[in-house]
């Protein structure tokens, strides 16, 4: 037995509530015609901009005619044309092809066709990297 004496119960009530509505519930058609008919004070905002599937930047700005009038060239600087014909020379004399001279250097053959036509944005490393395995020099003064 595990209790001694007379068993009691406890015979109060036990209330159990919905929890308060949220913001949402609150803001619902069915909550806002019960506040209506009970006379209760309603407000309504129309939110600038609301149900648009714009973007905040999508909207001219101020800087849009400081932006028109800026005149300077914003493209990248490229291989310069010395360089593309130094590496093909160079690359010739050592008789190897674009992807052999790649794979020496440890990057892919897109790098090298890059830089021979011209396209490629000129990195140091790269650069550097070239001059090692062509044995020549290609940057600063010749």
């Amino acid at each position: 037995m595990a209790g001694v004496g007379p068993m009691t119960q406890d015979w109060e009530p036990v209330v159990i509530r919905k929890k308060t509505p949220n913001s949402a519930a609150k803001r619902d058609e069915k909550t806002v015609n019960a506040a209506r008919r009970s006379g209760a004070d309603i407000e309504t905002v129309r939110k600038f901009n609301a149900a648009t599937n714009k973007a905040a930047s999508s909207s001219t700005s101020l800087n849009t005619k400081r932006l028109d009038d800026d005149t300077e060239n914003l493209a990248h600087e490229r291989v310069p044309t010395e360089l593309k014909k130094a590496i093909m020379q160079a690359r010739g004399e050592k008789k190897l092809t674009q992807s052999q001279l790649a794979q020496l250097i440890n990057e892919k053959p897109q790098v090298i066709q890059e830089y021979e036509s011209g396209k490629a944005i000129p990195n140091q490393q790269i650069l550097i990297k070239l001059e090692r395995a062509l044995g020549a020099k290609l940057r600063g003064k010749k």
